[in-house]
């Protein structure tokens, strides 16, 4: 019997990853889940978190409309504004 968060989590991994990436060898697929990990865990908003990430980064900048870039996650599949 599986519990429904890990169905949710591989099903999140599967449409947002694995299905738009592709791979080659365990060590490249491992190296792409790290990947994924990191965006998903420090800059990926959540909506049951009020839009926060599970790991805060300490420091709140706010971006200014005017005055931002993209910053890309997983190899260019994610993008973000960031402060510039």
């Amino acid at each position: 019997m599986s519990h429904p968060f890990v169905e949710r989590l591989i099903g999140s991994v599967r449409r947002e990853l694995l299905d738009q990436t592709l791979f080659w060898t365990a060590s490249d697929l491992e190296n792409k889940l790290q990947n994924y990990r990191r965006y998903y865990s420090k800059y990926r908003c959540h909506s049951s978190r009020d839009g926060a990430t599970p790991v805060t980064s300490g420091s709140e900048n706010v971006v200014a409309l005017n005055n931002y870039r993209w910053k890309k996650h997983c190899r260019g599949l994610f993008q973000l504004p960031v402060a510039a």
